[in-house]
Order: structure tokens, then sequence, then C-alpha cells
């Protein structure tokens, strides 16, 4: 009887210990507490001396981590290994976010910097009243090029890309909804279509740009047009001005056909540990220096009307990224497809790629 008490007892301290040794991990890894917020964001898409700058003045650890889709967001976060107290999804991954019942509901009493950010940006369709997400960045899908190894030529339209000098020359973004809505664009159809025929018709002809077809890669695209590796890449707005910042040669044009109008806003997901803390991080975010600041950095544009103010004026008045609203008015917001309709795009994307090989 003594040796199973005996037992027992050891039992008890043992896994006593555990829990303790398992909190002090925990706690010293920074995934849970008062003291720690994680942070989720698309790669190379903050000041990082923002984030230094924002744990010394609360005294708020920052865990950072990135990912390189709206998917493998939606997915790391479901899957719930990590208690992400921000994140910065785009607009259409949003209203999935919202059906799937993943996001807290954001306090604007907590939010007073909100009072900076233009009007245009909120309220918008994807989260009316903004219950869910707050404005971070937005911008443009269009063409960056290099009209000096070109012979001058220029990108007004899309099936500039289709000219048979390029061959070999000319870069895609590695983004399904980019890449269809670039073929859909040009066939004149929404982006956001969910039509068989013409999606098909899309998948089709921009399989006659696969001899043009120089690679379809991601943030890599950056450095190479930044080093003439290729003269004409499909890229989202915020790395053209990126690329432009250390090459001068290079412009950016968004196609007379239309394009994407993208919204990045930050969201509370439901599986945070530290909301107080992260209600705090998307205030620091929004103050007007600390907006104009990651905006120089990143090369986004910023929805921040405060920090516009701050900013150098050749930068914010450049209608290439800074485009005015009668020029967004022929630009769409991607819409949330449904889980069908994007694994058809993302089937199109694949078949594509196979065929570019």
């Amino acid at each position: 009887m003594k040796d199973i008490i005996r037992a027992v007892v050891i039992i008890v301290i043992t896994c006593g210990l555990l829990f303790y040794a398992h909190s002090q991990l925990s706690e010293s890894s920074g995934r849970t507490g008062k003291d720690t917020i994680t942070v989720y964001n698309w790669g190379e898409y903050i000041d990082t001396d923002l984030v230094t700058q924002f744990e010394e003045e609360t005294g708020i650890n920052v865990i950072y981590e990135t990912f390189d889709s709206n998917e493998a967001m939606m997915t790391k976060i479901e899957q719930g290994g990590t208690a992400y107290d921000v994140a910065m999804p785009s607009e259409y991954a949003i209203e999935q976010m919202k059906e799937k019942d993943m996001l807290i509901p954001i306090d604007h009493s907590k939010i007073p910097n909100l009072k900076n950010i233009d009007p245009y940006f909120l309220d918008l369709p994807f989260d009316p009243g903004n219950e869910y997400s707050i404005p971070y960045f937005w911008g443009t899908v269009g063409i960056a090029f290099n009209p000096t190894l070109l012979d001058g030529q220029t990108f007004e339209s899309l099936d500039d890309l289709w000219d048979p000098s390029l061959k070999s020359e000319v870069i895609l973004v590695d983004g399904a909804r980019e890449v269809l809505g670039m073929g859909l664009n040009s066939l004149g159809y929404s982006l956001n279509s969910k039509d068989p025929k013409e999606l098909r018709a899309a998948t089709d002809k921009l399989k006659t740009l696969s001899p043009n077809i120089k690679a379809i890669i991601g943030d890599e695209i950056v450095e190479t047009l930044r080093r003439n590796e290729a003269s004409v890449a499909l890229v989202w707005s915020g790395q053209a001005a990126d690329i432009m910042y250390v090459n001068e040669d290079i412009d950016y044009a968004v196609p007379k056909e239309g394009s994407n109008l993208w919204f990045d806003n930050m969201i509370i997901p439901k599986t945070a540990a530290n909301v107080e803390g992260a209600h705090k991080f998307i205030n620091f975010i929004l103050d007007a220096e600390n907006a104009a600041q990651n905006a120089d950095y990143v090369g986004y544009s910023t929805p921040n009307e405060k920090a516009i103010e701050l900013m150098d004026p050749e930068v914010t008045g450049d209608e290439r990224f800074y485009p005015t609203e009668e020029m967004r008015e022929r630009l769409e917001v991607y819409e949330n497809l449904g889980l069908e309709t994007l694994g058809t795009y993302n089937e199109l994307f694949l078949e594509f790629k196979m065929d570019a090989q």
C-alpha cells in the first residue's frame, strides 16, 4: 500500500514539474502572455524598425511571422497551432474568414488613430463598418517594364505582353487570381468571372503567351528586374515601386483594359491570445508618423490620409501608385469566389504553368 501511495505522489509531483516547465517554456518562447503578441504578415511588408519601436514603447514583445499567400495564411490560422494576434489578409480572404467565424470584432474605441484613415477606404463591401478589419495598405496589379531594354516599348494594353519580340522576356507573379485575372481582363471579362466558358477562354489565351514567359515567380521578381535580367513583368504596384527605387529605368503601368484594385487590412483572429495587445499594435501602425514611415519603407500606397500629409508629394502625387478615383473606376476588387470556383482558378492556373514550362 505504501508503495502505491509513494508511486501516486511521484506521479503527481512529476506532472506538476512538467506543467511548470511547459508554462515556462511557453512564456520564454513568447507564445502566450500579456507581454507578447504574434503578428502574421506578408513578406517584406513592414518596417522592422517600427516593430522595435512598438516593443520599446509598450513593453510588448512581438513575434513576427510571414506568409506568401492568403490561402496559406488562412490554413495556418485555422489549424490553430499558433495563437496569431494580428494578421494582414486581403479583402476576399477577410470575407472568407468572416464566413468561417474566424475573426474577433474590432473595438473601435481602442483604435483612436482610425480617424487618420481616408473615408474612401472605410466601410467597403467586404467588411461593412469595418467591424472586423482596419486598412493597412492598398494598391494595384500592373506591368513593370524597362523601356531602355525594349526600344521604348510601352505597355498601355495587356495585349502588348503577347508581342513576339518579347520571347522569353516576360515574368509573371505566381498568383492564380492575378494571372487568370489578366487573361480575363485581356478578353474584356471580369477578373471575378465564374463563367466556365470565360475561364477556359482566358486559360487558352494565356497558353498562347507561353513562348514569351521567362519565369513565374514570387518576390524574386524584384531583384530580377532590378538587375535587368528581364524587361517586363506582371507585378503588384508596391513591388514596382521597390524596383524603381533602385533601377530608375523601370516604369509601371496599369493596363487600359482594367486590373485589380486590392486592399490589405489588419484583423484579429479568434485564436488570438492577446487581444488587448493586438488593438495596441493596430493603433500604433495607424499613427500618422508611423504609417508614413511604413509606407516609405514598404513602397505600397497608404490609406492613411494624415500620413500622406507627411510624405513626399512626388510620391503621393504619382498616379501610377496613387491612382485618382476616376482611374480606380476601371479597376476591380477581388470578390470571394467560393471554394469551388477558387479551386477551378487554381487548377486552370496550374494547367497554364505546366504549359509554360
